[in-house]
């Protein structure tokens, strides 16, 4: 699947790509900033593609955090920089022979912008038509929504996300993370390698998009099944599971601990283990209709129990019954579990001005062909002479390139 293009491969820094990961013969263009485009991209990075990050001559801090803060960190981690102005003349030329080399191109302008600039997809598979362009936005790239800002809260209000989070009566509440964002991130790069291994029996690129909206959408799951299939609208069950009764947030001693105790066979066993057997047979709680009904009484009739013992006692309790339930863990909680730890998500990487800078990895282990973490986020510009040399730039070019602000 390696591009057929004539043109010579700007030099990935490094003697052994194929120590890099199982995607890097690969080589992606990144023009996305702020967060979905760069999600999908680092999905890419993270398994060994040859990535080059296309930003402005000013560099993209501010767009996504400050650029050695810790969330542009984690975003941009395994790319080599290129400063390009997409606006002059001869920065298109540049990316016009990036293309003719690469394999992807990702980027998540506003719908109108990459055809003012004449970097479009039907504009550039004349140059490559190998390409496999992506794009990301917030509504489509057509409709009636088209030329709207898009913004993850924005798409987690329209896409009824927020509509069921929170307390019952809270009014709507955002979720803690960019799920819009992030998840049209993970699905285009989704789409970015279906479209890549259709490459090998059609030999031709294709146009990949995904948009927060719906992206947001498909996340709803069974809570959008309820209404479609069953024209039921679902309100804010808090932190009750909406429809696996008991499973929800229960105090104890010295805190607060999960239980999900679906079906009768774990409800029953959750009974015996705190204690209170009589609860299994009760009429208002024997069934999983009667539970839902009466989740109040049975929610408070459980934490009555859990309240008299501290979190760990009640965890070691339930999972030797074969409960389900776990700790609340705040984050630096989350990183001390020896769980977490041996699943070993996270790499250390060191950055030249921060030192070591840890970020958060896949969540996929493959047996043979591992993910890693190469490199740190790259300073503005960092490979621009590198990238331009091994496009055949001599120095006077790119001095030239350099007193015009095109790089």
């Amino acid at each position: 699947m390696t591009s057929t293009a004539g043109i010579s491969s700007p030099s990935r820094g490094s003697s052994d790509r194929a120590a890099a990961g199982p995607l890097a013969r690969f080589r992606v263009l990144d023009l996305t900033r702020v967060r979905a485009g760069p999600t999908a991209v680092r999905q890419l990075a993270d398994w060994g593609a040859d990535v080059i990050k296309i930003e402005s001559p000013a560099g993209d801090a501010g767009l996504g955090g400050e650029r050695h803060g810790p969330d542009f960190q984690n975003l941009h981690r395994n790319k080599r920089s290129l400063t390009l102005n997409l606006k002059a003349p001869e920065g298109k030329a540049v990316l016009r022979k990036l293309v003719a080399g690469a394999d992807v191109l990702v980027e998540n302008f506003r719908p109108d912008v990459k055809f003012r600039l004449g970097i479009d997809y039907e504009t550039l598979r004349k140059v490559n038509h190998r390409l496999v362009y992506a794009s990301i936005s917030g509504f489509g790239q057509d409709g009636p929504y088209r030329d709207r800002p898009g913004f993850d809260q924005i798409a987690q209000g329209m896409g009824g996300l927020m509509s069921i989070t929170g307390l019952p009566g809270q009014g709507p509440v955002r979720v803690g993370i960019p799920v819009a964002d992030l998840t049209a991130g993970i699905f285009c790069a989704m789409g970015i390698l279906v479209a890549l291994l259709e490459r090998e029996t059609s030999g031709e690129g294709q146009w990949v998009q995904s948009n927060l909206l719906a992206a947001q959408i498909s996340m709803l799951d069974f809570q959008a099944a309820r209404w479609l299939i069953g024209h039921e609208v679902p309100p804010q069950a808090g932190n009750d599971h909406p429809t696996s009764i008991p499973t929800g947030v229960f105090a104890t001693a010295d805190g607060h601990i999960n239980i999900a105790a679906a079906g009768d066979e774990i409800y029953a066993r959750l009974c015996k283990a705190i204690g209170e057997p009589g609860l299994i047979d009760d009429p208002d709680f024997a069934t999983g209709p009667a539970r839902s009904k009466n989740r109040a009484r049975l929610n408070e009739a459980i934490a009555a129990v859990t309240r008299t013992r501290p979190s760990a006692e009640w965890i070691e309790q339930l999972n030797a019954a074969s409960v389900p339930c776990g700790p609340i863990n705040r984050m630096n909680e989350v990183f001390a579990d020896p769980q977490v730890e041996h699943l070993n998500i996270t790499r250390r990487v060191p950055h030249p001005a921060l030192g070591d800078v840890e970020v958060v990895g896949q969540p996929v282990e493959l047996s043979r062909t591992p993910w890693s973490i190469r490199s740190a986020t790259p300073e503005p510009g960092a490979d621009t002479d590198a990238i331009l040399a091994g496009l055949g730039y001599g120095e006077a070019d790119i001095a030239g390139l350099r007193a015009h602000k095109v790089v």
